[in-house]
């Protein structure tokens, strides 16, 4: 098949662009993981800071007011992307949206009802954004087709497995376009979409779900690629995942801790599919729970600054966001607090922070981290280059 070329006319272009730690610095707990014959797979434990952090350059003040120059207040807040509860957002979820305290939203299958239901909420949600005088909420969904479909009446029609049998990449993009679309019109501008994890073997756990494309790199690169330029075709961001691959991986990442003790050599076909979105310029990028030793033997990629940002930014060229999987079931099985690795995260330079648990714990998450953030614990330069990214994102939309 021919190259598969991004961006569209008026549409995304992707690249544009201390007692605190007392509390949240938690040791994990390590947890047996299956691995298949062919592979060797350790378990993780502690979670620990990176070894190394961008210096901090011109602090920012709480009185920054400018949108070049955010508040510390705004500069964490369009850090979380945040789970809303029930079917209608609470007025208080729509004070922290209006008060800059929310970055995005994700809607889960709970949160979704009827379509003309689902329009008045991403509407509401919207709203209260615009009403506050912030930048543009981001509201996303996990809507890969197959398993993991949280809108049920909307595409894709083929699930990823089915995709990688015919492999057609005009399959994928139809889907991809067909995907976005629907999510467009509902008001939703980002997919937590494509997967672009290559299987090992058929233990592996992502196999098992049915949410891959193909045990072949190669072609999972290709249909993951066009199934993205689709949706962005259709003005919704995707978001591949779960860099750098959890495709050796036997247990779900969300539920136990998993870490994949493989050489550089035996990972590089996963990071196949990564190479070929970033030179298309793939405007998001979710990190995996997983733990690779081989990179960094005490952080998972989600809250690891070899991975984030030495292996993704600087080997492999990425310039988009960067965001955690949500961090409640990893933290659950870790032994630890959802905030002590949401710091953990915001230290290794990751832009986005993912959190699906309660309402209340996305308020302690935000606080805690405005706190480290207060006291220079976080980076002043670090808050500003994801700002910048996360906004020039929401530019593109």
């Amino acid at each position: 098949m021919g190259t598969v070329t991004r961006g569209f006319g008026g549409g995304l272009r992707r690249g544009v662009c201390c007692a605190l730690i007392a509390v949240v610095l938690v040791a994990g707990c390590t947890s047996q993981v299956q691995a298949p014959a062919s592979t060797a797979v350790v378990a993780t434990a502690a979670v620990q800071a990176p070894a190394t952090i961008e210096p901090t350059i011109r602090p920012m003040t709480a009185r920054s007011a400018s949108s070049a120059r955010p508040t510390l207040a705004q500069a964490v807040g369009q850090k979380l992307v945040v789970r809303m509860e029930g079917v209608t957002p609470s007025a208080d979820l729509i004070g922290r949206i209006g008060r800059g305290e929310v970055g995005g939203v994700i809607l889960l299958g709970a949160n979704i009802t009827t379509r003309s239901a689902l329009i008045a909420l991403t509407g509401q949600l919207r709203a209260a954004a615009k009403a506050g005088g912030q930048p543009t909420l981001l509201i996303a969904v996990d809507q890969e087709g197959g398993s993991i479909k949280r809108i049920p009446w909307a595409p894709p029609t083929v699930a990823p497995p089915q995709m990688g049998r015919l492999s057609s990449t005009a399959v994928a993009r139809a889907q991809g376009a067909s995907t976005g679309a629907a999510l467009h019109g509902l008001g939703i501008d980002v997919d937590f979409a494509p997967v672009a994890d290559v299987p090992a073997t058929t233990a592996s756990f992502m196999y098992r779900m049915g949410r891959t494309f193909s045990f072949s790199a190669v072609r999972t690169a290709r249909l993951a690629d066009a199934f993205a330029s689709g949706l962005e075709s259709r003005g919704v961001v995707p978001s591949m995942k779960h860099f750098p691959g959890i495709g050796f991986a036997t247990r779900n990442t969300d539920a136990f801790v998993v870490g994949i003790g493989l050489s550089k050599a035996r990972l590089a076909p996963g990071l196949r599919p990564y190479r070929m979105a970033i030179a298309h310029h793939i405007p998001l990028i979710m990190l995996s729970n997983a733990t690779y030793p081989v990179y960094d033997g005490r952080n998972a990629a989600g809250w690891s600054h070899a991975i984030s940002v030495t292996l993704l930014r600087h080997d492999l060229g990425f310039t988009g966001v960067t965001i955690t999987d949500s961090l409640d079931g990893t933290a659950r099985a870790r032994a630890v607090s959802v905030v002590a690795l949401a710091i953990r995260a915001a230290l290794a330079g990751t832009d986005m922070i993912l959190t699906t648990g309660t309402e209340r714990s996305t308020r302690a998450v935000y606080a805690t981290l405005l706190a480290a953030a207060t006291n220079g614990t976080i980076p002043a330069a670090s808050l500003q280059a994801s700002y910048d990214r996360i906004l020039a994102l929401k530019a593109s939309l």
